[in-house]
Formats: C-alpha cells, sequence, structure tokens
C-alpha cells in the first residue's frame, strides 16, 4: 500500500532526494520546506515522473502550530500519516569565539526544536493509528566529536538521543522511529554560509574545503536517500552512511583518541585559515591563501 509522508526541508538536498525516492516507490509526499517556490518546484517535478504523487506545502520548522496544521491538514485529506521526516536543517560553522548567542539560537530552533515539532505533532496522531514511522535527519556529528561545528553537533546529538530514546517509548504503540546520521552529503547546504539576516561566522562560504580536510569526497544526496529508504524497511535505529562513516563511527567507539586526531585537522585548518585578532573575533590571515577562489576570510 502506498504511504502517506511529509518531508520537511524537502525543497532541495536530502529532503528532495528522499523524496524523489519514496514518489518512485508509489508513495504520497507533502514536499515541505520554508521555500514555497522551491517546495512548489520540487512538488511539480516529483509528480510529474510519478508512479506516486506529491503535493507542496510551505513551513517553517520553528512554528510548532504550523507543524502542528500540516500533519493535521495532511491527515484529514489522506486519512492516516504514515511517516514523518523531520529533515530540515541549516548550518553554522566557526570556532565558539566568533559566534553570537544569535547563531545558537537559530541552530537550536531550527535543528533541534523543529525536529522536537514535528515529533510532537505526528506522533500523537500515529499512536492513536497504532502505526507510523518518524525519521529524523541527525548527522554523524551527532555521533562524533565535531570541532568548528559546536551548535550544529550538539543539536545533532540532541536529535540522535531523542530518537533513540521516543523509539524505546514508541514500539508499543506501533510507531517506529529513525536518527539518519550520514557523513558528509554534497547538498546546497555546504555553500549556503548560514542565515542571510544573521551576522556570517568565519565559515562562511567555506564548508566545503572544510570538510574536505577529512573527506575528500562528498556522498551524492541519492544514494543516501536509498539508505534512508532501506533503513526504514528493516526498521533500523540508526542509518549511517556512507561505510566510510560507520567505520568512523566504529573507531569512535573502540578507539577515540583516533578520531580526536582526525578531528583536529579541520580545526587546525580553521585556527590558520580565520586566526583570532586580539579582540577575540575572528579575521583573515596576512597573506591568506585564498581559498575555493575566494580570500579565505569572512563574508
Amino acid at each position: 500500500m502506498a504511504r502517506i509522508a511529509i518531508i520537511t526541508g524537502a525543497a532541495s538536498g536530502i529532503g528532495r532526494a528522499l523524496a524523489s525516492a519514496l514518489v518512485a516507490r508509489g508513495d504520497t509526499v507533502v514536499v515541505a520546506d520554508i521555500d514555497g517556490d522551491g517546495a512548489e518546484r520540487t512538488a511539480g517535478d516529483l509528480a510529474r515522473n510519478g508512479p506516486g504523487a506529491a503535493a507542496p506545502a510551505v513551513v517553517d520548522v520553528r512554528d510548532a502550530g504550523a507543524v502542528q496544521a500540516l500533519v493535521d491538514q495532511t491527515r484529514e485529506r489522506h486519512g492516516r500519516l504514515d511517516v514523518m521526516v523531520n529533515n530540515a536543517g541549516i548550518g553554522v560553522g566557526g570556532e565558539i569565539h566568533g559566534l553570537l548567542l544569535a547563531h545558537w539560537d537559530r541552530v537550536i530552533d531550527v535543528n533541534l526544536r523543529g525536529v522536537v515539532h514535528g515529533v510532537h505533532a505526528a506522533y500523537r496522531v500515529m499512536t492513536e493509528q497504532r502505526s507510523g514511522h518518524i525519521v529524523n535527519t541527525a548527522s554523524l556529528a551527532g555521533l562524533l566529536p565535531t570541532p568548528g561545528l559546536t551548535p550544529y553537533a550538539t543539536t545533532k546529538h540532541a536529535v540522535v538521543g531523542l530518537s533513540l530514546s521516543l523509539r524505546a517509548e514508541a514500539a508499543a504503540y506501533g510507531v517506529r522511529v529513525t536518527a539518519v546520521c550520514p557523513g558528509v552529503v554534497d547538498t546546497p547546504i555546504l555553500d549556503k554560509g548560514g542565515p542571510d539576516d544573521l551576522p556570517k561566522p568565519a565559515l562562511s562560504g567555506h564548508a566545503r574545503e572544510f570538510f574536505r580536510q577529512v573527506q575528500p569526497r562528498f556522498y551524492p544526496a541519492d544514494r543516501l536517500a536509498q539508505d534512508i529508504v532501506r533503513g526504514m524497511d528493516r526498521n533500523a535505529a540508526l542509518v549511517i552512511a556512507p561505510a566510510t562513516a560507520r567505520v568512523t563511527w566504529y573507531l569512535w567507539r573502540y578507539a577515540p583518541f583516533a578520531i580526536n586526531r582526525m578531528a583536529a585537522r579541520p580545526l587546525a585548518w580553521v585556527r590558520a585559515a580565520f586566526p583570532v585578532s586580539p579582540a577575540g573575533r575572528p579575521g583573515p590571515a596576512a597573506g591568506a591563501v585564498p581559498v575555493g577562489g575566494r580570500d579565505a576570510g569572512p563574508d
């Protein structure tokens, strides 16, 4: 039977790839995103390709009422909700001394509270119908130390904890819960540079160079989408991909000192490219080597 799914942050990246994979299986997907035009384009493309169906929805996951309304409308229209994918997220990179509390607040509001809002809205529906699957997009940064991305890693660790704890509760009600913990995936989030309405931290525009210190090749979103679908079919607690990410996770569990050394590499790159001025704010290095066609300094 075709499933009814909501995917947040589905206009691009992992969300779009997963929406495409589900529609290709014949499912009906609500393509939800804060970018209304992007949601319209994505839903239109997927609906034309079929065999499943897709419809757009505009939602800001920071707004609990809006997320609840989306879930309620979807259930009213289709009679049930089979899959809720809390995927919307943002990244803010840089050392802590270069970030404002506003950066922390935004990352927590989107990456953590946004997931909580989706879980809160969907879980009530799924426990009533005694079926359903909640999928929360976390990250390998939710399993390992990730200096240079501390606010992001903080929220992703929380999403993993939320997912595993809820999974234990939800089984009695026929509800499944999966956390997705990929390595670096090649998506537009790598190029966005953080929220437009906040000051740009040091790593804005340089995320690709940062992540290449530890992962030279980024994982394609469509391959991750297939991993997620298989994980859902198997009711996996965690989907960790690609294979190199799983190896890194195993190393962290059994030889954490090795991962600590690996984590120091991108941090050393950050400190060389964005040293701290006497005032305690990051600034471009004197004579910095251009990175990715641009000076290695803040936007």
